[in-house]
């Protein structure tokens, strides 16, 4: 029992980083139309300046990380206003094709300014742990579950209750009437930009410990959140989060007790299978629905 909750804790864990990632895709898809495929380089690039920040100065991972996030505003605002406005025209389908160009763009500056060499990260909370029902949890997990927790809680409580989160709202469900109501549409969508690079930034900070700062190591955490946002639904705010849940704990639970044969893992296979056949049934995720337009 203790060995499953363990698991179950860990994949929480996991379930944060892969929920904020989530969150900062689908906030830039509902209040600009675009799947960002550019949202884990941008992860990525912030996450070295955090780093950066605490080789430099050797202040604490928890006070550089503030720089990170503030690196990662000023990216999505530029990103927004440089490039995102200028392409309001063009298709969704190469608004889409322009942030792999993106991808592109960032992965040949980042190491002109960071340089070559991977960079190592701490923990927020280096050491530590507890035991809860007989399984070990550290401290610093039970800061990132808690961060997780907080900051999402916070972002739908914004997007529920407050007058901005009613203009994020009404963007992202139509922009022109939501601009004829007189919402400042190009304000709302730019400041989603920002907050979904700190999102990304953070997420990065939180992912970096468990392996190195370097141009690929938010490729599987861009994944996993891309496959959670449709897993939950791109027309829902809290459906891809739910999905991110949902897929650390299976993965991982899955990867632990399917070991057959051994030195095989076919864990990770078997969810997609099922990932892919819950969405033949529901094509448009867990809380997604089907989009009636009328003329």
């Amino acid at each position: 029992m203790s060995i499953f909750l363990e698991i179950v804790f860990r994949s929480i864990e996991y379930g944060s980083i892969y929920a904020l990632a989530a969150l900062s895709i689908i906030l830039v898809f509902r209040t600009s139309n675009i799947t960002n495929f550019a949202q884990g380089v941008i992860g990525m690039f912030n996450t070295y300046v955090v780093a950066k920040i605490v080789i430099a100065t050797g202040l604490p991972v928890y006070v550089a990380v503030f720089g990170g996030m503030l690196s990662a505003l000023m990216m999505g605002f530029l990103i927004d206003i440089i490039i995102i406005r200028n392409a309001s025209h063009v298709s969704p389908v190469s608004k889409q094709i322009i942030t792999l160009g993106l991808i592109s763009i960032i992965l040949g500056i980042a190491p002109m300014i960071f340089g070559v060499y991977d960079l190592s990260l701490p923990k927020f909370i280096p050491s530590g742990s507890i035991t809860l029902f007989g399984a070990s949890l550290s401290y610093n997990a039970i800061l990132n579950i808690s961060l997780g927790f907080v900051i999402m809680g916070t972002m739908f409580y914004v997007l529920q209750k407050t007058k901005w989160g009613l203009a994020i709202r009404t963007t992202a469900s139509n922009e022109q009437t939501a601009r004829l109501m007189g919402v400042p549409t190009k304000t709302v969508t730019m400041i989603s930009w920002g907050i979904a690079g700190m999102l990304s930034a953070l997420a990065g900070t939180m992912t970096a410990p468990f392996s190195a700062v370097s141009l690929t190591f938010m490729n599987d955490v861009q994944v996993i959140a891309l496959l959670a946002a449709v897993l939950g639904g791109f027309q829902t705010f809290h459906g891809p989060v739910v999905g991110a849940y949902i897929i650390a704990i299976a993965t991982n639970l899955l990867q632990f007790y399917m070991k057959t044969p051994p030195g095989t893992i076919w864990g990770k296979p078997f969810l997609y299978m099922m990932i892919l056949a819950l969405l033949v049934v529901r094509p448009f995720g867990l809380f997604g629905k089907k989009t009636i337009k009328k003329v």
